[in-house]
């Protein structure tokens, strides 16, 4: 079977490995769609994400979705053919986590995540044509969701995620800072969990575009000197960029709120601040999700259309050209087919 593998920084190979077989408790997916992450791109250019650096070549991809091509032993419940997603985090060892934190498995202090080098071996991802997964981690897709908007239901899950960190949205206006996929996918999260109106800002008008198919009722574009919006009550972050902070911390009203989703960089910043304490705003992170992958497609087979968020489509053997649109402006999600010679379109 044929796997896209990155062995350091912008070495990117189709690599032949051997088709996997299930044990006791796992399944055998056939993989048909992964969608392309910051992660990826990051472990592509640069070898490393955030503070996780290759060791040795590793798989790449945590957006998947494919159909199940094989049963082990022990596996009941699923079916050969099945459409299903994955849940690509497994927390490692017994730890019991705080009560603080009671039921929140994404911040358990050890976490295997397809696609990561955080671990040594490292965690392969699920762009390759078949990959073993433990049955507790496949999610099969409702009827009528298809395998490529299936593959998605990983990044819906980090953007409903963050809107279930913001609260109660039925009613409020929110601002969401930073419209790449993720913030498209927390401005379409906030409209479905209730949320009157969304103003969604970004740098790129491409962007933007894709925040109001995704529901925006209103775009800024602080390219032109456009300001962001007084006194909004809920805010969220998804740029992930330092510079930022200053302005959504004004833009964010007193008392309010300001989820950060989009992620920062692991050293030391710049950053204007100094709202957070004149306003008593309250900054909420955000870290991947916990179960709300099971929320995404049940808000997926409701009706919630995350189509207009992917931007281009590639073959795997293109595996190395769709990285390079991910890492340019211009693309929103970038989707890889992995079942075949071609997608289709």
């Amino acid at each position: 079977m044929r796997a896209v593998v990155v062995h350091g920084a912008r070495d990117l190979r189709i690599d032949e490995r051997p088709r996997p077989v299930p044990g006791a408790g796992e399944v055998l997916v056939a993989m048909e769609w992964g969608g392309i992450c910051g992660s990826d791109v990051a472990y592509w250019k640069h070898g490393a994400s955030g503070t996780a650096s290759l060791a040795h070549p590793l798989v790449l991809g945590h957006e998947v979705a494919g159909r199940i091509a094989e049963l082990g032993p022990d596996v009941g419940g699923l079916t050969e053919g099945q459409p299903v997603t994955v849940h690509p985090a497994e927390p490692v060892g017994d730890d019991r986590l705080p009560d603080r934190i009671a039921g929140r498995t994404n911040l358990h202090r050890r976490v295997r995540y397809f696609g990561s080098a955080a671990f040594d071996p490292h965690t392969d991802g699920g762009f390759t044509e078949y990959r073993v997964v433990r049955a507790a981690r496949i999610r099969p897709l409702p009827e009528g969701v298809t395998t490529e908007h299936g593959a998605l239901a990983e990044p819906l899950a980090v953007a409903l995620h963050a809107v279930h960190r913001a609260g109660d949205l039925r009613g409020k206006t929110v601002l969401v800072n930073g419209a790449g996929p993720i913030g498209a996918l927390v401005v379409a999260a906030a409209k479905y969990r209730g949320a009157a109106g969304v103003i969604a800002s970004d740098i790129s008008e491409t962007s933007l575009s894709v925040a109001r198919a995704m529901g925006a009722d209103r775009t800024v574009d602080v390219s032109t000197g456009a300001e962001l919006p007084e006194d909004v009550e809920l805010s969220f972050d998804a740029s992930g960029a330092p510079a930022a902070l200053g302005p959504v911390l004004r833009a964010t009203a007193r008392g309010g709120t300001l989820v950060q989703v989009g992620n920062l960089p692991g050293t030391a910043v710049p950053a204007v601040l100094g709202d957070l304490v004149t306003r008593e705003i309250s900054w909420v992170g955000s870290y991947r999700f916990v179960e709300e992958i099971d929320d995404a497609l049940l808000a997926m087979r409701d009706g919630l259309d995350v189509s207009p968020v992917i931007s281009h489509r590639f073959d795997l053997d293109r595996a190395d050209e769709a990285l390079g649109v991910a890492a340019a402006s211009g693309s929103s999600k970038v989707m890889l087919w992995l079942g075949g010679a071609a997608s289709g379109g």
